[in-house]
């Protein structure tokens, strides 16, 4: 009876330890991450470019996994909007005469989210396998903001990340908009991007920078295609421990049930012809102290709360907008994946992406010029920028270019 009892615990004693190890396992942590990831669906519409677009419930969404949003109140919308947000109305006229058209997501022609649920892209194992590792599955690498205060030769390529961008600092600021021209530029390598973006920046470049971050980009590494996409960012450590695309960890509250973060933008800019384009907006609400974001006209898609951030619990001190690209060096020489449309500033509309009525939020929750704008590119022969000023686009600049060309080998 007693050899009985032992074989029996023996054998129940490997069956534990089998069962521990298989949680250990590559396969059993992906399978772990995906269901942390993906949350139950009240409804699921398959998107013309294979993306799966789950609709979760507001309240079951991931930011709720967050500690600190445990009984967090819900903010349905911003409790201020920014004064002169629709000023530009009188410019809408001149921007339909140069062919702009209303943009859409790809996955609407399939379907839509019901009221009191968020659209949320799925994540596929295969976009787990395609990441460096878990850990570092929707990050960014360390050092991705430019710092165009910086003039140290050394920071060129630092971090392999390179720049074309239109900036302001020395104010404090509260928030930022653009209208984004939307293009689908070539990627030479999977693990390299290229993206179109506004930051609004807090602290330092060093270890401790806050950032937030929305625009469009191709990112073969974290979608699986080279698709153009709706994105979002947020870090409050340099992109060291904290922050994530998209909704790809706890942080951003969505409240929107039509946009979906990561989802395809739908249609793209062509070289001389149809031009489209986004707007997005980020500020600051006065009153609770939490920074939304909204997207078109018509969507305001959520928020991050404040708690989220050190410098930025407070104000931004930088805004920047423009274009971003991973340089990995291939081959030992520049990489020829595109910014933008992948033409140089000075090919104008209709060929060269751009920016157009930049603005900041001021301290009085109003929406103005920025003053003193700079621009900043680390090589100006593989990308560059040129800025400007007129009645119909506000401030503006063009940027963009193609990497490798024979003056940028």
């Amino acid at each position: 009876m007693a050899a009985a009892w032992v074989l029996a615990a023996a054998a129940a004693l490997a069956l534990w330890a089998a069962a521990a190890e298989g949680a250990r396992s590559p396969a059993a942590r992906v399978h772990r991450h995906l269901k942390r990831l993906n949350k139950p669906a009240v409804k699921s519409i398959e998107s013309p470019d294979g993306d799966i677009i789950d609709c979760v419930h507001l309240s079951h969404q991931p930011a709720f996994d967050h500690p600190l949003l445990k009984n967090h109140t819900l903010q349905m919308r911003p409790a201020y909007h920014p004064e002169g947000l629709y000023d530009d109305d009188k410019r809408s006229v001149a921007s339909d005469n140069a062919g702009e058209k209303p943009m859409l997501q790809l996955w609407h022609q399939k379907g839509r989210c019901p009221e009191g649920t968020v659209p949320i892209r799925r994540t596929k194992k295969d976009d787990l396998l395609r990441a460096s590792s878990l850990r570092r599955y929707g990050r960014k690498r360390h050092t991705a903001a430019a710092n165009p205060l910086s003039i140290d030769p050394n920071m060129l390529n630092e971090g392999g990340h390179q720049h074309a961008i239109a900036y302001v600092e020395g104010d404090k600021y509260y928030g930022a908009k653009a209208t984004i021209n939307v293009w689908e530029p070539k990627i030479q390598q999977p693990n390299e991007f290229s993206l179109s973006q506004l930051w609004i920046l807090g602290g330092s470049f060093g270890e401790d920078l806050n950032s937030i971050e929305a625009g469009w980009q191709v990112s073969p590494d974290l979608y699986g295609d080279n698709n153009t996409r709706l994105f979002t960012y947020w870090t409050s450590d340099a992109y060291q421990a904290t922050g994530c695309y998209n909704i790809l960890c706890s942080g951003f509250i969505q409240i929107n049930s039509e946009i979906a973060m990561g989802a395809s933008i739908f249609p793209i800019s062509n070289i001389a012809g149809s031009q489209y384009d986004i707007s997005i907006l980020i500020w600051k609400d006065p009153k609770e102290g939490n920074w939304w974001m909204q997207f078109g006209r018509e969507y305001v898609l959520g928020y991050w709360p404040s708690f989220l951030f050190s410098y930025l619990a407070d104000s931004a001190s930088m805004v920047e907008w423009g274009g971003e690209v991973v340089n990995s060096e291939p081959d030992g020489t520049h990489t020829s994946t595109q910014m933008g449309s992948g033409r140089f500033p000075e090919e104008g509309f209709g060929k060269a992406s751009y920016f157009k009525n930049i603005q900041v939020v001021d301290s009085s929750n109003q929406l103005k010029a920025p003053k003193g704008v700079g621009t900043y590119t680390e090589q100006s022969n593989c990308y560059d920028v040129q800025n400007g000023n007129n009645g119909d686009w506000g401030t503006y600049f063009y940027y963009g270019g193609p990497g490798k060309n024979s003056n940028c080998p």
